[in-house]
């Protein structure tokens, strides 16, 4: 059974920075591109940053130059550095696959709340 594991989050104040991580299992990690997703209360669930199996990376404009996408494919582990953070950037955020091949189950996702 294929579960997405995602923590990290909290509660920062603006400008701060948060590290989430996003464990897999009962999948086969390597083959496949993952991402970072996020849904905002009241608001569709969005894609944030993609991480392919060669490591290229793609970010949604909100993202670029603020947040790092990356992957440890030894742990089956996806990650996302965010930086400079915004009252906007609060949301629950999920890691899944490549929504463009089917994306799995979704995880429990990690709240990340910006807020002096």
């Amino acid at each position: 059974q294929v579960q997405l594991e995602e923590s990290g989050g909290g509660l920062v104040q603006p400008g701060g920075s948060l590290r989430l991580s996003c464990a897999a299992s009962g999948i086969i990690f390597t083959i496949y591109n993952w991402a970072w997703y996020r849904q905002a209360p009241g608001k569709q669930r969005e894609l944030v940053a993609l991480i392919s199996t060669g490591t290229s990376t793609n970010y949604a404009d909100f993202a670029k130059g603020r947040f790092t996408i990356s992957r440890d494919n030894a742990k089956n582990t996806v990650y996302l550095q965010m930086n400079s953070l915004k009252p906007e950037d609060t949301a629950v955020y999920y890691c899944n696959r490549d929504h463009r091949i089917g994306t799995l189950s979704w995880g429990q996702g990690t709240q990340v709340t910006v807020s002096s």
